[in-house]
């Protein structure tokens, strides 16, 4: 056997090592939640112990790890799966429907989401002399990457302060930080560089959906919004979608949508009050997209869902 291929042998085996060992970490403080928030900041844990049915949610810009299960993501026509071998980074607040698809009792699927920090990771650009970045294959918001063995160990550190409460405010920050500096050196660094880089059209993007989340009840003027991040309309649509795989209508629809579907079951309003509260002026439009979106009508999907809540009790 040639060296080079025992060398990789050895390394594919230290990285199985590294995911097993992150595994047991991770189900050793999610025994008792299907997510939950750890003690240290922007860290949560998940366990799923069979799959899904697709769920529609918002990810934040982080980085998610499956060290056991594979999970998979819809934004768009794009359907990302990320393993214990591939990490899911986001780098701005995107709207999709995500499914567990490989779990069971006996080997769950357990992960981790860390969020990113914009102000952290600017700062490392500034401090460090990182080297070129490496080519970008599209300018999306969204992306897998290969997990490697430096990633995974500075997650495991991360993951022991767990252990010492005591040390997370002094240490916490320190294993962070070179998390982030793994990340912007790795496949899919140029997409944080952007991300953090003031004036890039990734952080334009990411301030009209800012803007886009505070004021979904308002009426959309797509010419206002394209000012307000400096660009023109064309040059606004072609990266909005570009980043996003949306059009800037469709994400307003998308969160007017979900926050009417939580209105209705968590606090218990009728369609009509809620279509108005999100910013309808029609509830039959409202009842139409809502259908297209969740495939029932509102008043037969938030049936559907308290139905599924009672089941799981």
């Amino acid at each position: 056997m040639h060296k080079a291929s025992k060398n990789q042998i050895i390394e594919n085996n230290t990285l199985q090592v590294a995911i097993e060992a992150l595994a047991k970490s991770i189900a050793r403080w999610s025994e008792k939640g299907d997510q939950f928030e750890t003690a240290i900041p922007g860290l949560a844990f998940w366990r799923r112990e069979e799959p899904t049915r697709p769920i529609s949610g918002m990810y934040e810009p982080c980085i998610c790890l499956n060290a056991q299960g594979a999970k998979r993501v819809v934004l768009g026509d794009d359907a990302l799966v990320y393993d214990a071998h591939h990490f899911l980074i986001t780098s701005v607040d995107l709207p999709t429907v995500w499914q567990i698809i490989e779990a069971s009792r006996e080997k769950p699927c357990i992960g981790l989401v860390l969020k990113l920090d914009q102000r952290e990771i600017s700062q490392l650009m500034v401090d460090s002399n990182l080297p070129p970045p490496c080519p970008q294959q599209s300018s999306r918001g969204m992306a897998t990457g290969e997990v490697t063995l430096p990633l995974l160990t500075a997650f495991g550190r991360l993951i022991d302060l767990l252990a010492e409460p005591k040390n997370i405010p002094i240490l916490a920050p320190v294993i962070k930080r070179e998390i982030f500096y793994r990340l912007l050196v790795s496949d899919q660094g140029t997409r944080l560089r952007q991300m953090a880089s003031t004036g890039s059209q990734s952080q334009q993007i990411s301030r009209a959906i800012q803007w886009l989340k505070n004021n979904y009840t308002q009426p959309l003027h797509i010419d206002a919004l394209a000012r307000q991040v400096n660009m023109s309309r064309s040059t606004f649509h072609h990266h909005f979608r570009a980043v996003t795989a949306m059009s800037p209508l469709q994400y307003q629809k998308w969160l007017r949508l979900n926050e009417a579907r939580r209105l209705m079951l968590t606090e218990k309003q009728d369609a009509a009050a809620a279509a108005f509260q999100v910013g309808y002026e029609s509830p039959s439009q409202f009842s139409r997209e809502y259908s297209r979106m969740f495939g029932n009508s509102p008043l037969r999907d938030i049936m559907r869902l308290r139905q599924m809540a009672i089941t799981l009790r």
